[in-house]
Parts: C-alpha cells; sequence; structure tokens
C-alpha cells in the first residue's frame, strides 16, 4: 500500500487553479439569479390621505392639548403666539373670509366646519368688448396646388424701385438666387405674408426696398389671386426680432433684406393691403 501511494504525481499547480475555475462557473452558472428579482405591489384601492391639512401630532409623554403640536390649516392666519387660541385646531383669521369651499364668492361670512345662511354667488360673467365680432389672426398654408410650373408661387413687385420678382418657398440661398424667399413660417395669402431677398449680387431683388416710402404700391400675385399693398413702415430692425413675422389680423406683406455693412441689422418693409 505504501508503495502505491508513492507512485502517484501531484496534480500540477496550475492543473488545480483550473479545476478551481472551472467549479466556480459551473456553480454560479446553476445557482438562481435573484438579486434583480423584486415584486412591486399596487396600493389598495381608496387608499388615499385625510382631506384635511389639521394633523395633531402628539409630544412623546404628552398628557394635555399644551404637549400636542397642532399644524395650523394654511386657510388660516395663525393667532398670536401665546394667546388662548394658539393651540386650538382650526383657529385663527380666514386668510379669504369671503370665499367658501370652491372660491365662489359669498355675501357673508363663513367659519370652518359650520354652515349658515350665506348665499353663494356665482363667477360674474365677462363681457368681450368686440361682442358679436369674431377676430383671428389670417394664414394661409402653402399647399402643392399654389405652385406654379416653374417652382415658384407667384410674382411681387414695386415699382416704385423696379422691384419685379418671382417668389419661391423658403429662406435658403437656392430660392432667393432666383427670386424672393418666402418665409415658410408665415402666410402665403391672408394676414402676414413675408419675404426676404439679397441687396447685393447678381440677385440683389431686395437692394433698394429701403428707398421705398411710406404710400408707394406692392403688388402681390398667386394663384389665388392679386393684391395691392400700400408701405407704412420703413425701419432698421435687429437681426433676432422675429416678431415681423408674427400673424396678423389685416392683410400685410412684409420685405426683409440685411443691411450693407451692419450684420445686426436687417432693413424691413411692410405694406397694408389698399
Amino acid at each position: 500500500m505504501k508503495q502505491f501511494w508513492t507512485q502517484i504525481t501531484p496534480l500540477p499547480r496550475t492543473a488545480k487553479l483550473l479545476g478551481l475555475t472551472l467549479l466556480t462557473a459551473t456553480v454560479l452558472t446553476t445557482t438562481p439569479a435573484l438579486a434583480l428579482e423584486y415584486t412591486e405591489a399596487d396600493a389598495a384601492a381608496g387608499s388615499f390621505g385625510k382631506p384635511t391639512s389639521v394633523k395633531p401630532v402628539t409630544v412623546v409623554g404628552g398628557s394635555n392639548i399644551y404637549e400636542t403640536d397642532v399644524s395650523k390649516n394654511a386657510a388660516y392666519i395663525p393667532p398670536a403666539f401665546g394667546s388662548p387660541m394658539a393651540d386650538m385646531p382650526g383657529s385663527g383669521e380666514r386668510l379669504t373670509p369671503n370665499l367658501l369651499t370652491g372660491g365662489y364668492l359669498e355675501s357673508g361670512t363663513a367659519s370652518s366646519g359650520t354652515t349658515g345662511t350665506a348665499t353663494v354667488m356665482p363667477p360674474a360673467a365677462e363681457t368681450p368688448s368686440n361682442s358679436g365680432t369674431t377676430w383671428s389672426s389670417g394664414y394661409t398654408a402653402v399647399t402643392n396646388s399654389l405652385y406654379y410650373k416653374d417652382g415658384s408661387l407667384g410674382t411681387l413687385s414695386a415699382p416704385a424701385i423696379g422691384l419685379s420678382a418671382k417668389i419661391y418657398q423658403g429662406t435658403d440661398n437656392a430660392a432667393m438666387r432666383k427670386g424672393a424667399g418666402h418665409f415658410t413660417e408665415t402666410s402665403i395669402w391672408d394676414g402676414n405674408v413675408a419675404f426676404a431677398g439679397h441687396n447685393r449680387g447678381s440677385s440683389n431683388y431686395f437692394g433698394k426696398i429701403h428707398t421705398l416710402k411710406n404710400g408707394n404700391t406692392i403688388k402681390l400675385t398667386t394663384r389665388l389671386g392679386a393684391r395691392t399693398y400700400s408701405v407704412y413702415s420703413v425701419r432698421k430692425v435687429f437681426v433676432n426680432d422675429v416678431s415681423v413675422l408674427n400673424p396678423t389680423t389685416d392683410n400685410v406683406v412684409t420685405l426683409v433684406t440685411c443691411v450693407m455693412n451692419q450684420p445686426q441689422y436687417r432693413w424691413c418693409v411692410q405694406a397694408r393691403q389698399k
């Protein structure tokens, strides 16, 4: 027997480590992963808090009202500190003595927890100053049916400065190289119709719009018809002033272009339908 044991060769250290690693991996793969498993239970039906903002909190060892922390109702102004009513729930002066639950006005006063003969008055109705008339900002969206065969949306002209240009959707260089670019966020017919154009180079269609005078004529022609406008405003605006593109109740044409050597400004011309 002694001779038998002496003939057994011990396993190398690396073989032992390999066997231990394989055993550990086997255990991990067969052990169920419970760390991220959980059960979520819904709240019981109708489990709501108490419908009140007054919640007495008894101090440990307290035996009377003076050893009780009484939270005050938010609808009341707390009584003076140290007064006989200071520790009474629901005490104090009402913040809105002429209001009942729901915010309705009443003719008398009301106190918490009591009912009286006060008459509840509904909110007063507001009468609009333009009763009988409906006002809304005009807006006409660009649709496929409004395009001409050449891809334009119409023509824009101002005889006083020799302006005559076709209108194209968008205010990128591709559109303004061919004519006046239509601000896509504005109307194409009713309300405020706004256009942009270059003021220099071979496509300087709007190079002279700042020389227009009040009363000069601008004409817009689209598939929806033709309109004539009278200039009423020629001014510089800041480059980030987009209010000139806002919808309007009147039919207006707005022309915008750069100011030479003043990149922070834009020339803005506006004309109203005659």
